[in-house]
């Protein structure tokens, strides 16, 4: 694993960015970053960890490490996933404070500022942070919410949770919170490490509610702050689509398996394998192949899990 580090300076922040086969967003990302943020370049590094894209991802980088001495990049040869990226890039960082941002967010006027500010001024009470993330026109992104229990997975299956705040919100104000989005989440580098970063037994979906739920278990609390903002694209495309869907159902088996026990991990897979069933019976209903095909494979994680 090729690493490039340009800035032998003792940065305050890290921001790590996980990069693959997004050249365009993740160079859009970065240039938010210069731009955004009132932070003088000593202060912070960014490093790109580079998921072994097949685009010119690490060419466009490299352009920009030529002009950007704090920007560091990590090439690895294989795609790590989320968690286990975040993880690599995370061990290289040199600044006490983290901040994991996706390749496909805008940071918007001091958002980065905003957060590392609360963290440091709160650092008694508030162990995590994350900010107000917004799709492109600008409307509110629910990016936090309560943990998944049961009721909570209830009203995600069958209720519209997120349209009513059942499962996931964007509150206005500060507030505590269960979790925040991974797309953008801010902590101290020893509570990171106090947890043991992310489970690399995830891939991809569930990998924050994870670990700020291992956090909370250890007296650690997180907090969304709404005066850091920042655009975040992939939401905002992303429903529809089958790997998400098939990844939370793997993400929400792994999770209770891990934190739950055997009767409750039961009626949770009673629930997806309900909520297959009748996405199934739309699909036939509608003539919709992609809600039979989708929730076809939905139903054969859940019952074999």
């Amino acid at each position: 694993m090729a690493v490039n580090n340009r800035s032998e300076a003792q940065p305050e922040l890290s921001i790590i960015i996980l990069s693959y086969n997004t050249e365009a967003l993740t160079r859009q990302t970065i240039e938010s970053i210069y731009q955004s943020t009132e932070l003088s370049k000593d202060r912070y590094e960014i490093i790109v960890l580079d998921n072994a894209s097949t685009d010119d991802s690490v060419q466009m980088l490299k352009k920009l490490a030529k002009k950007h001495a704090s920007l560091k990049i990590i090439e690895s040869k294989e795609n790590t996933g989320f968690s286990k990226g975040n993880n690599i890039a995370s061990k290289q960082a040199k600044g006490s404070y983290l901040l994991f941002l996706n390749s496909d967010i805008i940071v918007q006027e001091n958002g980065i500022d905003n957060l590392l500010r609360y963290l440091k001024d709160h650092e008694q009470t508030a162990h995590f942070v994350g900010g107000k993330l917004l799709n492109k026109d600008l409307s509110d992104q629910p990016s936090s919410g309560p943990f998944y229990t049961l009721p909570v997975v209830f009203g995600a299956l069958f209720l519209r949770g997120d349209y009513w705040g059942l499962t996931r919100y964007s509150p206005n104000n500060v507030k505590q919170v269960d979790w925040v989005s991974g797309a953008c989440i801010m902590t101290k580098k020893s509570t990171f490490e106090t947890i043991g970063g992310f489970d690399e037994e995830i891939f991809m979906y569930m990998e924050e509610i994870d670990l700020l739920y291992r956090s909370r278990q250890k007296g650690f609390s997180t907090y969304f702050i709404p005066q850091a903002r920042f655009i975040h694209l992939g939401s905002a495309s992303s429903a529809g689509k089958t790997y998400p869907i098939l990844q939370v159902y793997r993400g929400f088996l792994y999770f209770y398996k891990k934190h739950y026990g055997p009767f409750t991990v039961t009626l949770l897979k009673l629930m997806l394998q309900l909520k297959a069933q009748l996405a199934i019976l739309l699909g036939k209903m509608t003539g919709r192949t992609y809600l039979i095909e989708t929730y076809g494979k939905a139903q054969t994680i859940a019952s074999m899990a």
